[in-house]
C-alpha cells in the first residue's frame, strides 16, 4: 500500500512510522527484528530502510604499504525490505540514493523492488564521500535527486533505460523526497530550497519527509511556505530525540540545524546520561503532541536502529 494511501485512509488521524538502518555487514538480522517487534505494538503503517553508499578504508599490507579498499558497511536495503514485509506484513520504504550507484544499477534495484511488491521509495541524493567533501556522482550516475526521481517516474510509465524493453510492465512506485525546514546546507536560501522541492513535486514526488528539527515553528513555517509555493502533497515531520549530551554538538554539525535554547539548557542541567535521555524523550513527546494537534499526517521517527527512546515516546502518543 502506498504511503499516500495510508494517509488518505487515516482521515486526518496522525499515523506512526519510523526509520531503521540495515545491519552492519556480517551481523545477524535478529537484533533489527527485535527493534521492529517492540515498535509494532504502536501500529506503524510503514518502515523506512536507509541506503548507504560505498566507503573507502585503508588496510595495511605485508610490505607496510596502505591499500585503499572499497566497501559497503551496511548493504542489503532491498533484502531487508523484503524480509521485513515477509516477517511483519508491513509496508517498507527503501531509500534510493544517487551516491555510489549508476543509472543502470539503480534500474536493476528498482526492478527488484517492483518484483517484490514494494510500493514506495524515498529518493535522495545521498552524502558525499567523507574524503571528497563535495558530492560527485558515479560514472553514468545521477548528480541530483530530481534526476533520480525522473528515472523512477519514467519507470512508472514503463520507460526503461536504453529503450530495449518491449511491452514493458510499468512500476507503480509512490515516490517520496526529503524536505529541510531549516534548508539544505548547500542551498543559498530557504526559498531557493523550496523552489527545488516544487520542481521535484512537479516531476512526480507524492510526499515529503522532513529532516529532523527540534523547534516545531520551523516545521509550521516550512509547511506554510510550501503551500504558498503550490506544494500540496503531504509533508511528514521527521523527529529524533536527543539521547546524549554530546549530541548538542554532533547533531548541529552533522545535520546543519539549530537546537532551541530551552532544550540545550535542560540537557546541560541534566546530571546523568539517563537524565539527558529523559530530557530528550520528554522534549520529543511535547513536540509530537503539538504536531498532532496541528494535523501532522504522520510522525516519522529516526531510531538509528535503537528502539528504547522511540518506544517510550510512542507509548505516550499512540
Amino acid at each position: 500500500m502506498k504511503v499516500t494511501d495510508h494517509i488518505a485512509a487515516a482521515n486526518g488521524k496522525t499515523l506512526f512510522s519510523f526509520e531503521i538502518l540495515p545491519p552492519l555487514k556480517g551481523t545477524r538480522i535478529d537484533e533489527l527484528f527485535g527493534t521492529i517487534e517492540r515498535l509494532m505494538a504502536f501500529g506503524p503503517k510503514f518502515i523506512d530502510v536507509t541506503s548507504h553508499r560505498e566507503e573507502f578504508i585503508y588496510k595495511k599490507r605485508e610490505n607496510g604499504l596502505l591499500e585503499k579498499v572499497h566497501t559497503r558497511k551496511r548493504p542489503g536495503t532491498v533484502g531487508i525490505c523484503a524480509a521485513i514485509q515477509n516477517q511483519f506484513k508491513i509496508d517498507t520504504v527503501p531509500h534510493v540514493i544517487c551516491g555510489g550507484f549508476s543509472r543502470e544499477e539503480t534500474e536493476y534495484a528498482l526492478i527488484d523492488l517492483h518484483y517484490l511488491g514494494i510500493d514506495n521509495v524515498l529518493v535522495l541524493r545521498g552524502d558525499a564521500l567523507k574524503a571528497e567533501g563535495a558530492f560527485k556522482p558515479e560514472p553514468h550516475g545521477h548528480t541530483y535527486a530530481i534526476d533520480l526521481l525522473k528515472q523512477v517516474s519514467d519507470l512508472n510509465k514503463g520507460h526503461y533505460l536504453h529503450d530495449e524493453v518491449e511491452n514493458s510492465n510499468p512500476s507503480n512506485f509512490c515516490i517520496g523526497v526529503a524536505g529541510y525546514p531549516e534548508k539544505h546546507f548547500e542551498a543559498p536560501s530557504l526559498n531557493t530550497d523550496i523552489k527545488y522541492l516544487k520542481a521535484k513535486v512537479d516531476a512526480g514526488a507524492e510526499y515529503v519527509v522532513t529532516q529532523m528539527f527540534f523547534d516545531n515553528q520551523h516545521y509550521f513555517d516550512f509547511v506554510a511556505k510550501c503551500r504558498k509555493a503550490n506544494i500540496h502533497v503531504p509533508i511528514i515531520p521527521g523527529l529524533k530525540p536527543i539521547a546524549t549530551a554530546s549530541q548538542l554538538t554532533t547533531i548541529p554539525r552533522n545535520f546543519h540545524l539549530n537546537l532551541p535554547d530551552d532544550l540545550v539548557e535542560a540537557v546541560e542541567a541534566a546530571k546523568t546520561p539517563a537524565a539527558v535521555k529523559e530530557v530528550g524523550i520528554e522534549w520529543c513527546i511535547a513536540q509530537s503532541k503539538e504536531l498532532m494537534s496541528q494535523g501532522a499526517p504522520v510522525l516519522h521517527f529516526y531510531t538509528m536502529g535503537k528502539a528504547d527512546a522511540t518506544e517510550k515516546i510512542a507509548s505516550a502518543l499512540f
